[in-house]
């Protein structure tokens, strides 16, 4: 078990949370200030997606970030702001027995242009999703994250002297960032997410929260966080495991069976079930000091 912890709380995500939430924030205004209101409630990370105002879906448009990012750099709070980099993944083959030509939503660029909100705005941290994976809730589609293409984020964002959260999956993608971190491309400790429950990755069982414990990089800071349900018992689970804490609308809408929440109420409530544990929370400024984070002006 840790006794002190930081939370991150992930603002709104690109899912299709915004058609089941009026809580989930849409345009830039609403985005930031949920990222405000996150931190005032005692989230010293801000995890954020943007999405586009008509269609309400993710976004890569770095005009929208710009705007997010310089609302909470304007706030008196000063959260640590981690844009995600996940955007451009996105492969939604044609149908079983057609796969292509793709469909049309597909989203697919390179390294290069899945950072270039990265490059301008220069946040604190950014994402890197560490492998391929499939996603139950889409039959055709699949977050794309090749070994080339990691490789090349990952070598990009060093560079750029932003620190990249490696977001792991399932078992399997541990084996890249032990891989990354051997080639020189990820400085140690490494800062790793371990993202549970969502299919078809690594589900949100105990056991499987302690294999991916157990196979993490020496040294390495890390948090834990499960969707759904899940979210808020995986607030007590994470620190007995040693890890961070993680909520928000990207992964849950809910604060209780049948009750709509908001960012600030979800941060709210996993300051309370630390405290009940006995487990501190640290504000902003102590995880740039842990973390040894470059803050860019």
């Amino acid at each position: 078990m840790i006794s002190e912890v930081f939370i991150t709380c992930a603002v709104t995500g690109g899912g299709s949370g915004v058609e089941r939430s009026p809580h989930v924030p849409v345009t830039p205004e609403q985005i930031a200030h949920a990222a405000i209101e996150a931190a005032r409630a005692g989230a010293a990370v801000v995890h954020i997606h943007v999405r586009d105002r008509e269609t309400r879906r993710g976004s890569r448009d770095p005009a929208l970030y710009r705007e997010v990012v310089r609302r909470i750099r304007s706030s008196h709070l000063n959260p640590v702001i981690n844009l995600t980099a996940g955007m451009g993944s996105e492969l939604v083959l044609g149908g079983a027995n057609s796969p292509l030509p793709m469909d049309s939503s597909t989203d697919l660029v390179g390294a290069v242009e899945r950072l270039v909100h990265v490059e301008e705005l220069r946040p604190e941290i950014c994402t890197l999703d560490c492998g391929t994976m499939c996603f139950a809730t889409r039959n055709e589609y699949m977050m794309v994250n090749t070994p080339g293409i990691l490789r090349a984020m990952a070598a990009r964002v060093r560079e750029l002297g932003v620190r990249p959260e490696l977001e792991v999956f399932d078992t399997g993608q541990l084996v890249l960032v032990h891989q990354l971190i051997r080639e020189g491309l990820i400085e140690e400790p490494a800062l790793i997410q371990l993202c549970m429950g969502i299919p078809y990755g690594a589900p949100s069982d105990l056991s499987t929260l302690m294999a991916l414990v157990q196979q993490l990089p020496p040294r390495s800071v890390y948090s834990a966080f499960s969707i759904g349900r899940m979210q808020l018992p995986y607030v007590a689970l994470a620190p007995l495991a040693g890890a961070n804490v993680r909520v928000g609308l990207e992964d849950n809408l809910y604060l209780c069976r049948g009750q709509l929440a908001t960012n600030a109420e979800l941060v709210q409530r996993a300051v309370q079930i630390l405290e009940r544990i006995g487990v501190r929370v640290m504000c902003a400024d102590e995880v740039r000091e842990k973390l040894a984070l470059k803050v860019h002006t």
